[in-house]
């Protein structure tokens, strides 16, 4: 049997031929659909487990990652304890989220290195760990996959608190330090890289005190430190909740502008005390920016890129020097930062 192709072919031949040629053109068409439909993968799924909302410094990392999500078309489940000190709420919200099994990847910000690890003991799934540094031998135990750290390096944070604070006070005195909570790392790593730089600039620590990261328990700890050391010239705080908490008491007091206060954040309300005189510096972390690589580095991770050990997120000392550059471009630095996972993306 034969199909007509040519022009004198009879009108049924044609019509034979017309329909094998639509035919074709549909399978074709429908094979061309596959293949794009089949191009296109499906949405990673992105579970979050961050450190409480009801402070600026993680509602930046929050809506980081959120932006970005929305950005690559990440489908992002977000859980986050009550408050700071919600140990347990924070390790049974991770919990919840893993025995759901809708996440290909996780983003983690854990309270301490261990509290959330159990909750992740068979997830095959790989982690990325941001700000706050788990255990890594106890997650290695659980079998968790921490494929990568993004966070600040803290000690070189606090590393910058103490050149500024030396430049403030202009020789010789008496200096402060409030930290978080006492199984904090970030804190720990503040206070001793601070601790290391003060070291022959004339500055002398006469007191460490745990504030908890809390304004209120940060105003208490500094009317003690003002009662036993009265020429204190000024106070290094882990974060800058605690260092408001202590301009709190020295505008009080009368001592405003006259005692230097760094803190560590960069949190809106400490800028505005930068710019007012009531905060000397404060050390800035970009949590918007750990949100925003906390994702790229799942999306990477789903794609089967190798993915670095650790990335440091960027800081910048912020005075009334560079405050009104930091403010222009807040919530990210005043300029470039190096992002391997966007590398990784391109």
């Amino acid at each position: 049997m034969r199909i007509g192709t040519g022009l004198g072919e009879r009108s049924g031949g044609s019509v034979r031929l017309r329909y094998l040629r639509v035919a074709v053109a549909a399978v074709f068409a429908g094979l061309l659909l596959t293949v794009a439909a089949g191009a296109r993968p499906a949405p990673v799924r992105v579970g979050v487990v961050l450190k409480a909302l009801d402070n600026p410094f993680f509602v930046a990392m929050y809506e980081g990652a959120r932006a970005e999500a929305a950005r690559r078309e990440v489908i992002a489940s977000f859980r986050a304890p009550s408050d700071l000190d919600d140990i347990e709420g924070q390790a049974a919200r991770a919990r919840t989220l893993v025995r759901s099994g809708k996440s290909d990847c996780y983003v983690v910000n854990p309270i301490n290195g261990t509290n959330v690890v159990p909750a992740f003991r068979g997830s095959p799934q790989p982690v990325v760990n941001v700000d706050s540094p788990l255990d890594r031998p106890a997650a290695k135990r659980a079998g968790m996959r921490v494929l990568t750290y993004i966070g600040t390096d803290d000690a070189a944070a606090g590393a910058l608190a103490a050149a500024e604070m030396a430049r403030a006070v202009g020789g010789p005195g008496e200096v402060a330090l409030l930290a978080g909570n006492r199984d904090s790392r970030n804190s720990a790593l503040r206070l001793s890289g601070f601790s290391r730089a003060a070291a022959g600039t004339g500055l002398r620590i006469v007191a460490r005190i745990v504030a908890d990261y809390d304004r209120a328990k940060a105003q208490l700890a500094a009317r003690r430190v003002l009662q036993e050391h009265p020429r204190v010239a000024g106070f290094f705080a882990a974060n800058d909740v605690m260092a408001l908490g202590i301009a709190d008491v020295l505008e009080a007091l009368g001592k405003a502008h006259a005692v230097e206060v760094i803190g560590v954040d960069a949190i809106p309300e400490a800028l505005d005390a930068v710019r007012s005189g009531l905060l000397t510096a404060t050390v800035a972390q970009y949590p918007y920016a750990m949100g925003r690589m906390a994702i790229e580095a799942c999306v990477a991770a789903s794609r089967h890129k190798t993915l670095p050990v650790r990335v440091n997120a960027p800081i910048v000392l912020v005075t009334k020097r560079n405050l009104g550059a930091v403010a222009a471009a807040f919530p990210l630095p005043p300029r470039g930062f190096d992002d391997p996972f966007a590398r990784l993306l391109r």
